[in-house]
C-alpha cells in the first residue's frame, strides 16, 4: 500500500511541533510547488520517512523551517546528519527560528544547534502566525556559520516575513515595534 512521503512529513511534524509551528495540511502541502522550498527526507530500509528537514533557497541564505525525526528513534544522529547535508550543499549562510530559551527542552534544541556551529542571535525577532487566528510567536533566530550584523539580520527578516509568511512590509513593522 502507498502511502504518500508527505503525508509521513506531515504526520512527524504534527508529533514533532506545537500547532503554531506549523501550516495547515493543505497550505504546507501547496508549499511544494514554490521553487525555493525543498523538503529532504530520510528513510528506512521499509521506505517510510523517518525524518525531514523543510528549507528555503533564497540569494544572499539559505532558511531552514523545520527538521524532525520520528519521536521513536529519535537521538540517534538522524537529525544531525540531514542538518551536515543541507549546511555543506551551500557556501551560503544557513538561518534557522528557535523557540526562546525558557525551559530544558527548548535549552536542549538550543544547544543542538549550536553544536553543528550555529550562533544564536540577540535581536528581537517574532513569528507571523502560521494559522488563522493564532499569534505570531516570539522567537530567536540562529545563523551559521557566523553571527549576523544588524543589517545581515535585518535583510533575513524581511526576506522571511515576505517570502516564507507573506506578510507585508506595514505588518512586519508593526510586529517588530
Amino acid at each position: 500500500m502507498f502511502i504518500d512521503p508527505f503525508d509521513q512529513v506531515y504526520e512527524i511534524m504534527k508529533q514533532s511541533f506545537p500547532e503554531s509551528e506549523y501550516r495547515e495540511y493543505v497550505h504546507q502541502k501547496k508549499l511544494l510547488a514554490n521553487p525555493r522550498y525543498r523538503l529532504i527526507t530520510e528513510k528506512n530500509e521499509q521506505n517510510v520517512v523517518i525524518g525531514f528537514l523543510a528549507g528555503w533557497e533564497f540569494e544572499k541564505f539559505r532558511y531552514i523551517e523545520n527538521i524532525a525525526v520520528s519521536p521513536t528513534i529519535r537521538g540517534g544522529g538522524i537529525g544531525r546528519r540531514m542538518m551536515e547535508r543541507f549546511i555543506k550543499k551551500s557556501d551560503k549562510p544557513v538561518v534557522l527560528e528557535v523557540e526562546l530559551p525558557e525551559d530544558d527542552l527548548k535549552r536542549r534544541r538550543i544547544g543542538f544547534y549550536k553544536r553543528l556551529g550555529f550562533h544564536l542571535e540577540d535581536y528581537a525577532y517574532v513569528q507571523p502566525a502560521l494559522r488563522e487566528g493564532q499569534r505570531a510567536l516570539p522567537l530567536q533566530i540562529m545563523s551559521h556559520p557566523a553571527p549576523l550584523t544588524s543589517i545581515e539580520f535585518e535583510t533575513v527578516r524581511n526576506v522571511l516575513y515576505k517570502e516564507v509568511y507573506g506578510v507585508s512590509d506595514s505588518y512586519a513593522y508593526a510586529l517588530n515595534r
